[in-house]
């Protein structure tokens, strides 16, 4: 096996000393207790063998430095035999000490760490084997935690001084935002359902996505709005990079995906799930929707990086299976303590440190950096700028959604640089819109979805009266009691007054059963949110408009066909082979549902007629 080579392993130390050079052999051999270094190959490998047996192994592991004790442990304990030093500095924070070994060109001067590492940072099986009897585990790692978040971060950038002719490091301490997702992902969820129920979300036809003006819509009922609010395209300096939607854009998808939403046109309806969501408890549809999400191939989270082209052309080919990635960084997020805060880097860190990363792209060439052959990625995308990116996207504008954590951010402008070394994109605020997550905790419900939990106990709810519905029909809310979910559903049956008054009208409440809503869910609405049981006038108004709103039934549609006089009619209709088929209307009408007009023309050819097609 030449030394140039990269093997997996490596059987035996001799291999691995006879594939070593002179010159190495001879630092090596510098190493150790040996009074006379031969000048030939054959007696350098003899010496330096015959010295590293017996108890010399334990000797030189006692001389080691507490790291490189760590490397050594690390390997031994692995499944692998080669040293994993990307790995290994995530979890330790630094390499260890190996030192130089050298070659034809320059002076080796390696440390005692080489004595065990061979070609490519391999411990030969031999060696491992021996060294696993003194040698301990390594440290089990942790994710660390915060007890309490910092008020702020600094953002640190370099200005150019005209005075001095010199750059400057300025700071600004920029406050945290943070938002609490368990309870607002419901409310959220709810709301946009009822946004379809009204008929107000459009997507496309072909991509599913949602239209500029249904995000705004979306936006608007959000509970505190979207993460981000973008300004006016008119205040926004042309050179600003605008964020745009992250929570408003991800309902439209999720409750497709969830089957609570269909296209219908170039407007969403809801199903009958969807309607089911909208009266079963909340954390069930929010569990409905989270573990669809996780099998759809709908979307490709990576495509929301909207700066990394080529993800449509060749790079398309690339991209690795989404349920591997989702599932990856999901078995993370189960080892993560509940309700404690974690640094998203520390997030990161810890991915690596125990080995658990995965890939988006397996040709990483094909995508490039603002322009097609300028600013091709090639191996310059390492961890943080495809995986890394991947997974903020995953846990802001999905996991928090959906309330499985909350998150601490800010505006994401310069707070991740590490892509201004790229070609074409110094002069980006952002990689992505989701470069201002900091930090993340795992919310009960979260914990109960991953399965850290086996039950959930949603958070009690206030019980209090939201609600006056007055004798003259009109509904009063106090001030900022109702939902923007409750607000939409009431509008579905009343007139809205004002801000806080909703008037009970005939023809509106019509209009909403005629669309397929039921006035008994409205009842229940006003019963459960009043602090007194309803008017008399009330109740007979809305008993009378169900009665009426019942007294007619759609049976579906038939065909009008006219006799040639009256005596034909009564005889196609009580005629035991077409009677079952047809109903008689008026002197000489005959009217044949249409699921029975087949079975109609087959009886009336026996009674001795034929209707032309």
């Amino acid at each position: 096996m030449p030394y140039y080579q990269n093997p997996e392993k490596i059987p035996t130390l001799l291999e691995a000393l006879n594939n070593t050079n002179v010159d190495q052999l001879k630092s090596l051999l510098s190493l150790l207790p040996v009074s006379d270094i031969p000048k030939r190959k054959a007696e350098l490998v003899d010496a330096t063998y015959r010295a590293l047996q017996g108890d010399t192994l334990g000797k030189l592991w006692t001389e080691l430095d507490e790291l490189q004790q760590a490397a050594i442990s690390e390997v031994v304990y692995s499944d692998s035999s080669q040293f994993e030093g990307q790995r290994f500095k995530a979890k330790y924070g630094k390499l260890p000490n190996f030192g130089i070994l050298g070659d034809y060109y320059k002076k080796g001067n390696p440390t005692k760490l080489r004595l065990f590492f061979y070609h490519y940072d391999i411990i030969p099986e031999d060696i491992q084997k021996k060294l696993k009897a003194f040698v301990p585990p390594p440290k089990e790692d942790q994710i660390e935690t915060l007890t309490e978040l910092p008020p702020s971060i600094p953002l640190r950038w370099k200005e150019f001084e005209d005075e001095s002719h010199k750059y400057s490091t300025k700071v600004e301490e920029i406050p945290l935002e943070v938002r609490l997702m368990e309870k607002t992902a419901g409310q959220d969820l709810q709301a946009v359902l009822r946004l379809i129920q009204g008929g107000k979300v459009s997507v496309s036809d072909k991509t599913r996505h949602p239209s500029k003006g249904t995000l705004n819509q979306i936006t608007k009922v959000l509970n505190g709005g979207d993460f981000y609010e973008d300004k006016p395209k008119e205040e926004r300096d042309p050179w600003e990079d605008e964020i745009g939607s992250i929570r408003g854009f991800s309902l439209a998808l999720i409750v497709q995906v969830a089957g609570f939403a269909e296209l219908s046109g170039k407007k969403l309806t809801l199903t009958k799930g969807g309607e089911r969501a909208l009266t079963a408890p909340i954390e069930k549809s929010l569990q409905t929707a989270w573990k669809k999400w996780l099998k759809t191939t709908f979307l490709d989270e990576f495509r929301r990086i909207n700066q990394i082209k080529g993800q449509t052309g060749k790079g398309k080919r690339g991209f690795t299976a989404l349920s591997g990635r989702r599932s990856a960084i999901v078995s993370v997020l189960e080892e993560c303590p509940v309700n404690s805060w974690i640094e998203v880097d520390e997030f990161f860190r810890y991915i690596q440190a125990t080995g658990q990363e995965f890939e988006v792209s397996r040709y990483r060439e094909h995508l490039y950096i603002c322009e097609a052959g300028y600013g091709y990625l090639y191996d310059l995308a390492s961890w943080d700028i495809l995986e890394e990116r991947y997974t903020l996207c995953f846990l802001f504008e999905y996991a928090a959604t959906l309330g499985l954590i909350d998150v601490a951010y800010v505006h994401p402008q310069g707070i991740r640089t590490d892509y201004r070394s790229l070609w074409g994109a110094d002069d980006y605020d952002f990689l992505s819109r989701y470069d201002g997550l900091l930090y993340f905790r795992i919310t009960p419900l979260g914990a109960y979805f991953l399965g850290i939990t086996d039950t959930y106990d949603p958070p009690t709810i206030e019980v209090k009266s939201v609600l006056k519905v007055l004798p003259n029909l009109e509904i009063v809310a106090t001030e900022n009691s109702l939902t923007t979910a409750e607000q939409l559903f009431l509008e579905q049956y009343t007139e809205k007054v004002s801000d806080l008054v909703w008037q009970l009208d005939s023809k509106l409440l019509l209009d909403a059963v005629a669309k397929g809503h039921q006035l008994q869910d409205l009842k229940t609405f006003l019963h459960a949110s009043s602090s007194k049981s309803l008017p008399d006038t009330v109740i007979q108004f809305l008993d009378d408009l169900d009665q009426r709103s019942r007294s007619l039934t759609d049976l579906g549609t038939a065909r009008l066909i006219k006799c040639a006089d009256r005596a034909l009619a009564v005889l196609i209709a009580n005629d035991s082979r077409t009677k079952k088929y047809c109903f008689l209307a008026g002197e000489d009408m005959l009217v044949i549902p249409m699921a029975t007009e087949t079975k109609f023309r087959n009886g009336l050819k026996k009674v001795g007629y034929s209707l032309p097609l």
